[in-house]
C-alpha cells in the first residue's frame, strides 16, 4: 500500500488527492517514487526477520486477504450505533460518521480499480444518512472482495498512473485494517485483525512510509516499547499511538 497516484478522476478530470484526511490514507498528487523490489505477482521470495513474516505474493492473494479483513470490518460497521456517529476517532479530521462515509467511498471505488476502470473520489456522499446503510456497506464490501478475487484483478496495472494492480489492492486492504482499528477504538471496542493480513501489509507500509510522511499522509512514527505486537507496530508506522486509544 503506497502513497502513490492511482489516477483518481476528479470533477474536472484532473488527478486529485486520493485519501486526503487522516493517517493511513493516501494522496494521488504528483509523481512519487516507490521501491517495488517485492511488488507484482512474480514468485520472488520476500524476506522475513525476527518480528514478522511478509506474505509471499503467490501464496496469499489480495482477494483472500480482503476477505479476511472484511470478515472483521463488516460486523464492526454493522454494530456501530447511531449514538456513536459524532464521536472522535484516531484520525483527527474524521468523526465516526465521516470515517464510515470514507470507508464506503473506498469499498465502492476500489471495485472499479480492480476491474481496471477509473475511480472517482471527487465527492464523498453521506451514505450513513441513507436507510439501511449498514446492510449496504456489507453488500458493497462483499462486491469489493469479489472484484479483487476475480481472475486477472492482481495482474498488470490499475489506475491512470499505472501502479501495479497488487499495490492498488493493498491500499484498500490497509484502509479496511487501519480504519477498522480507528472505528473500533473510537467506539471503545477490541480489534484483532487476522495476523496474516497484518503480516501481508507490514513490508508495504514500511516501504512507503518515508514518502507518506513527506506528503503529510502519515504522521511521524510512534515509538513503542519492546514487545509491541505486529499490529501495534503497523499502527505506529502510520503515526498512530495504540496506547492512546485503549479498548473499553
Amino acid at each position: 500500500m503506497l502513497p502513490l497516484g492511482v489516477g483518481i478522476r476528479g470533477g474536472s478530470g484532473a488527478v486529485t488527492r486520493f485519501f486526503k484526511t487522516g493517517p493511513g490514507s493516501f494522496p494521488s498528487v504528483g509523481v512519487m517514487t516507490y521501491d517495488d523490489t517485492h511488488s507484482g505477482t512474480d514468485d520472488t521470495s520476500v524476506r522475513s526477520d525476527d518480528t514478522h513474516l511478509a506474505i509471499e505474493n503467490m501464496d496469499h492473494r489480495i482477494g483472500d486477504l480482503l476477505r479476511a479483513a472484511a470478515d472483521l470490518a463488516v460486523p464492526l460497521v454493522e454494530s456501530t450505533e447511531d449514538v456513536s456517529l459524532g464521536a472522535p476517532t484516531p484520525c483527527a479530521e474524521y468523526d465516526v460518521r465521516a470515517l464510515l462515509n470514507h470507508l464506503f467511498s473506498v469499498v465502492v471505488n476500489f471495485q472499479a480499480l480492480a476491474a481496471k476502470q477509473e475511480a472517482d473520489f471527487s465527492t464523498t456522499p453521506d451514505r450513513v444518512a441513507e436507510p439501511g446503510w449498514r446492510g449496504e456497506f456489507a453488500a458493497e464490501t462483499r462486491r469489493l472482495v469479489e472484484a479483487w478475487a476475480a481472475p486477472g484483478a492482481e495482474e498488470g496495472t490499475a489506475g491512470a498512473m499505472g501502479l501495479p494492480a497488487r499495490t492498488v489492492g493493498s491500499m484498500v486492504l490497509l484502509d479496511l485494517t487501519v480504519h477498522g482499528w480507528d472505528l473500533a477504538r473510537a467506539t471503545g471496542r477490541e480489534f484483532v485483525p487476522d495476523p496474516v493480513v497484518v503480516a501481508g501489509l507490514a513490508d508495504e507500509v514500511e516501504r512507503m512510509a518515508p514518502m507518506a510522511r513527506k506528503m503529510n499522509v502519515f504522521a511521524e512514527a510512534v515509538d513503542l516499547p519492546a514487545g509491541a505486537s505486529a499490529l501495534e507496530r503497523l499502527l505506529a508506522t502510520t503515526g498512530r499511538d495504540p496506547r492512546a486509544w485503549p479498548a473499553g
